[in-house]
């Protein structure tokens, strides 16, 4: 496994492209571990686990895109994207574009569910909290 170099660390040309290999890595996990969970789980479980690790998702793509974002801002952003999309949902809009593209209706869903919510903050939670337990692991080598 790829060692993670903390936001703090990462102001160098190195520090950056290992954020960006271990975020991208961290991407490729995510959605491995939505395909799995999808494949292996039915009914809330599958559900609610997928739209925690949505929220994973779009953390890990925040980091990707900006290594040196804290892992707060970067929890706070997913967050918000992941609750922009859903309450886009009130609005019919992605339902209708889910009617014509697959990857539409897997980026923004079809139906807005107030649970969904919750579980999107719990994945912001487990962005966070993976995110600054590696931090703290690479600090110590």
């Amino acid at each position: 496994m790829t060692a993670y170099v903390p936001a703090s660390r990462a102001r160098t040309g190195t520090g950056r492209a290992r954020t960006r290999l271990a975020a991208a890595s961290a991407v490729v996990v995510t959605v491995g571990a939505g395909l799995g969970l999808r494949a292996v789980a039915t009914g809330s479980a599958a559900k609610y686990g997928g739209d925690a690790l949505y929220t994973v998702l779009i953390f890990a793509l925040i980091v990707l895109v900006l290594p040196r974002v804290t892992a707060l801002r970067a929890a706070a952003g997913a967050l918000a994207v992941s609750w922009v999309v859903e309450f886009l949902q009130l609005t019919g809009v992605p339902a209708e574009l889910s009617r014509h593209s697959t990857l539409a209706r897997l980026v923004l869903g079809s139906t807005f569910n107030p649970p969904d919510l919750l579980w999107y903050a719990v994945g912001a939670a487990a962005g966070w909290l993976a995110h600054t337990t590696a931090a703290r692991l690479a600090g110590r080598r």
